[in-house]
């Protein structure tokens, strides 16, 4: 099985402060140090006698997620942390799913041709490119407008899943290639090559954890980016929108895999019952934003 969820963590609102830039090699390695060491941390979840979600390991943050909450914290410090010539943002969402099955959620989330419909108005496009019995391979465009400043960026993206048992798994997501679009929704629209222009994004990767288990599936997202750094001059005044940006991502994106996924199971129940699927829907969706 293959999944894959969104998770959308901007500078937007800095980079207009610094000249265009290119990824750095030493920038690379820092990430790519952090990825393995995030892997490393993932199979030992897994595998652990200790809580595999995040969320069980504080009594408090378990109980809110149950109650219906979304509950969004760093994973690392404020949730930057600063390598050579670049900023990775890390951050850990959490969300329970009433009356959900894993299956229920893995149709919805593999659902990579829905995405735009899913995920808007930040997702403006999104593909299905191929699949093995391992992987899935997708690509979208997504876009974000941050005060003056308009990001949007195309990324193809390989996701694969591991079922640790018939009720619990995790997934990962990583862009295998992220590109800028300038000038985008205008005539001379163009994509960038790869790894040059602002440097919004450098690299994006989504970790996902789910458990089934009452009377729903526990959901937690994990987001992961790559990014320039923020000019010093003006830190004290982008970091709070940019952690802002973070958490509102986050939140929303595992509120709109929610009602994606309540949707899903209020159509299979019209279905079911042999009634309109418009009706259903009325009758069965949550979670409005």
């Amino acid at each position: 099985m293959k999944t894959s969820f969104i998770a959308i963590v901007l500078t937007a609102s800095a980079v207009r402060f610094a000249p265009a830039a290119e990824l750095q090699r030493d920038t690379l390695m820092a990430w790519d140090a952090y990825v393995k060491a995030a892997d490393v941390h993932l199979q030992q979840r897994g595998g652990s006698r200790g809580p595999f979600l995040w969320m069980d390991e504080s009594e408090d943050r378990a109980a809110r997620v149950r109650r219906g909450e979304v509950i969004v914290a760093p994973v690392v410090g404020h949730g930057t942390e600063s390598v050579p010539q670049g900023l990775i943002h890390d951050w850990i969402g959490a969300i329970f799913i009433p009356g959900a099955t894993v299956d229920g959620l893995l149709s919805v989330v593999h659902d990579y041709d829905s995405y735009q419909k899913m995920y808007q108005p930040v997702v403006t496009s999104s593909q299905t490119l191929g699949c093995t019995a391992n992987s899935q391979d997708f690509q979208m465009v997504w876009q974000r407008k941050v005060l003056f400043v308009r990001a949007a960026m195309q990324g193809r993206y390989r996701a694969h899943d591991v079922m640790l048992d018939a009720h619990r798994g995790y997934s990962v997501a990583e862009a295998v290639e992220v590109r800028e679009i300038e000038r985008y929704r205008h005539s001379d629209e163009h994509l960038l090559a790869p790894d040059t222009g602002n440097g919004f994004i450098w690299r994006i990767r989504s970790t996902a954890r789910f458990e089934e288990r009452d009377g729903g599936v526990y959901l937690e997202l994990e987001a992961t980016a790559l990014t320039r750094d923020i000019p010093g001059s003006v830190a004290w005044m982008v970091n709070p929108v940019v952690n802002h940006l973070s958490v509102n991502s986050l939140s929303t994106t595992l509120r709109q895999t929610r009602d994606a996924v309540a949707a899903g199971r209020a159509a299979e129940t019209a279905a079911a019952r042999r009634i309109p699927a418009h009706s259903a829907h009325v009758v069965n969706a949550f979670g409005s934003k």
